[in-house]
């Protein structure tokens, strides 16, 4: 034992003494001094270790440990979800009728109005036979009130009369019909926004169905979001969520939850939620990214441990913890239940109590009865 720490010792000394770049700046210096002092930690632990398995800590040397004492405190888990923003309002605005475009009003980008003409298709043949109809339905009217007349003065036969009134109900039918569809070639945007998109241009043909441009409103977003169903009993409306956006680091939001969907996607086993927010001097634009934090778990009175010092063998997962015996401290090997996990802690279950002091440092060292010096 006495060897290995005399290597110790003369390691340590030669790397004080060591001399620093005359040419160097104190940045290098102080990486230089970084590195060896890294190199050196290694070598320790080799003969910590090497003393350890030889049997030699018995004869007086301590093993080096820190410990935490354990108390009750408050432990949450949080996941995290990717979802998709999306418009509130938003149109993909098609023609109602077939038709050659005659006109575009608007340009994209421009800001429209609720109502506002779009663009107009080519409505000539209709104009006519609206025409055509005016005038069949000013005879049709003249041949009724010349027949109701006679019909009134017993004159003419019944017949006569209710063909004379059908004909002119017909083409007044007809003339609404007419000019409702008249009214079609005359597009209008559905709701307030951005004319982001037009997909066609004057003098092409327009078909229900077919996109001729897109309005969105970009006051109010959405994000959509889809959650295992296995959180399905932690999500409810109402529950605040953290929200953060790649695209924007700098802007973090907490948001309640609009609704949680009600059918399960059977392709990957999730469900929807909804979030509602109002875009910031219209920053956040359709289909940008989002992050959603959500809370599911929480515990007031939780004990804790670093993640990293559980271990595990054959009968389950241990930590060590110091025990006092005859006036000196020992380590003792004690099997645990553990919970969740969240920014490196782990949740116990079961196996410590409040007031456990539980090895943090130099816990790889040490075996069950190992004595040790607390730091």
């Amino acid at each position: 034992m006495k060897k290995i720490l005399s290597i110790a010792l003369i390691i340590l000394i030669a790397a004080s003494c060591g001399p620093a770049k005359e040419d160097g700046s104190v940045k290098e210096q102080i990486k230089t001094y970084k590195d060896e002092v890294s190199q050196l930690n290694i070598k320790i632990r080799e003969l910590e270790q090497q003393l350890l398995e030889s049997g030699e800590a018995a004869e007086g040397y301590l093993t080096p440990v820190t410990v935490r004492e354990l108390i009750e405190e408050p432990f949450t888990h949080y996941f995290q979800v990717s979802g998709n923003v999306d418009a509130v309002d938003k149109a993909y605005i098609s023609p109602e009728i077939n038709g050659q475009i005659k006109q575009v009003f608007v340009r994209e980008g421009e800001y429209v109005k609720k109502g506002q003409l779009l663009a107009k298709l080519n409505t000539s043949i209709t104009e006519n036979t609206i025409e055509e109809v005016k005038t069949q339905l000013e005879l049709a009217k003249t041949l009724y009130e010349k027949q109701k007349q006679l019909w009134e003065k017993n004159i003419g036969s019944e017949v006569q009369y209710l063909q004379a009134k059908n004909n002119k109900e017909a083409m007044e039918n007809k003339l609404q019909t007419l000019k409702a569809q008249l009214d079609m070639a005359y597009i209008k945007s559905p709701i307030e926004g951005i004319v982001d998109v037009i997909d066609i241009e004057e003098g092409e043909l327009a078909m229900p169905g077919i996109q001729l441009m897109q309005v969105v409103n970009l006051n109010k977003m959405k994000i959509l979001a889809e959650v295992s169903e296995k959180y399905l009993p932690v999500i409810q409306k109402g529950d605040m969520v953290e929200v953060r956006f790649p695209t924007y680091p700098e802007i973090e939001l907490n948001v309640a939850v609009l609704r949680t969907g009600n059918v399960i996607n059977l392709g990957n086993r999730t469900f929807p939620v909804e979030l509602r927010i109002d875009n910031i001097e219209e920053k956040f634009k359709p289909n940008i990214l989002a992050l959603l934090t959500f809370l599911d778990f929480n515990k007031e009175d939780a004990l804790v441990i670093p993640s990293i010092i559980i271990k595990k063998d054959i009968r389950g997962e241990y930590v060590y913890i110091t025990r006092e015996h005859e006036e000196a401290q020992h380590a003792k090997k004690v099997y645990i239940t553990t919970g969740r996990s969240y920014n490196d802690e782990t949740l116990v279950l079961e196996g410590l109590n409040a007031g456990d002091k539980v090895i943090i440092e130099g816990y790889s060292l040490v075996t069950d009865g190992t004595e040790v010096n607390v730091m």
